[in-house]
């Protein structure tokens, strides 16, 4: 008996000593820090912000014949650079597709999405959006010559879009009669287009601008479909911090005409003389 509770007696000690090594090991690391930083600090430490754009989307992102990159979304990109880190060009810009933009974000391969992202309900639940910029809704876009003057005239017919954006979304769940003709690169569905691999083409009405005002021969069947919905930011959802403080910077850059001045450095030229930009920049 006695040894039975001398061994019992060793093996609690040993227990105690093994659990109060563990809770130690806790306290250390809760005081040192490690796993306790925001995103914000870690961006500070890294020396860079990653913010993930279109290389083929112009006049919103797009890589200028000399590699830089260039644009709308480029332009607002530089000045969150400056503003958080004191520098317009320790900003690193990372291309993506419409359809990896929530991808890249969760995979922390960026910090901050500035692609062009249509604000929905489904993309809420993924990822968290900053204050709106911009203003949106989807266009169709088809040959002058074609006969096609209505949405309801592509039942029927072949509708290009881009995989993972709005327009793809919006034609599946309300036009299930269009076939629909789906491609990643932005370059690609417009050249589908020129092809005539498609009888028409669905995007961001605000592209389809600009698109149609520099290509001649097109002509927009409709530039206001569905919702009139905005564009914003995008973080990953445990960025909290990074979160509020762009809600902030939008809510300054736009108070102080930040964005109508990136309307006129890098979209005017690109869209027709009688477009109001009160359209595009979104104002509360």
């Amino acid at each position: 008996m006695k040894k039975m509770k001398k061994r019992y007696l060793i093996i609690l000690a040993v227990m105690t000593l093994v659990i109060g090594l563990t809770g130690c090991g806790k306290k250390d690391s809760t005081v040192s820090g490690e796993g306790t930083k925001g995103k914000i600090e870690k961006i500070k430490e890294a020396g860079v912000v990653k913010i993930g754009v279109f290389g083929d989307k112009p006049p919103f992102g797009y890589v200028a014949e000399d590699g830089s990159n260039v644009g709308y979304d480029v332009y607002l990109g530089r000045q969150i650079a400056k503003d958080l880190l004191g520098d317009e060009s320790k900003v690193e810009f990372v291309l993506l597709e419409a359809a990896n933009r929530i991808e890249y974000l969760k995979s922390k391969k960026v910090d901050i999405v500035l692609a062009n992202f249509t604000v929905t309900e489904e993309r809420k639940e993924q990822v968290n959006f900053a204050e709106p910029y911009m203003k949106v809704a989807l266009g169709v876009v088809a040959p002058e010559d074609s006969p096609i003057a209505s949405v309801e005239d592509l039942k029927g017919k072949t509708l290009i879009v881009n995989r993972g954006t709005t327009a793809e979304l919006y034609f599946t769940e309300n036009y299930p009669d269009i076939k629909l003709v789906a491609y990643d690169e932005n370059t690609e569905t417009f050249q589908a287009l020129v092809d005539g691999r498609g009888d028409a083409l669905s995007h961001d009405n605000t592209l389809l601008f600009a698109w149609t005002f520099e290509n001649k021969g097109y002509k927009i069947v409709d530039g206001n479909i569905g919702s009139q919905d905005t564009i914003a930011p995008a973080v990953n959802k445990d960025d909290t911090d990074l979160l509020e403080w762009l809600n902030n910077e939008i809510k300054t850059l736009t108070a102080n005409g930040f964005f109508k001045e990136a309307y006129d450095a890098e979209l005017k030229d690109h869209f027709s003389p009688d477009t109001n930009p009160d359209d595009v920049i979104f104002e509360k």
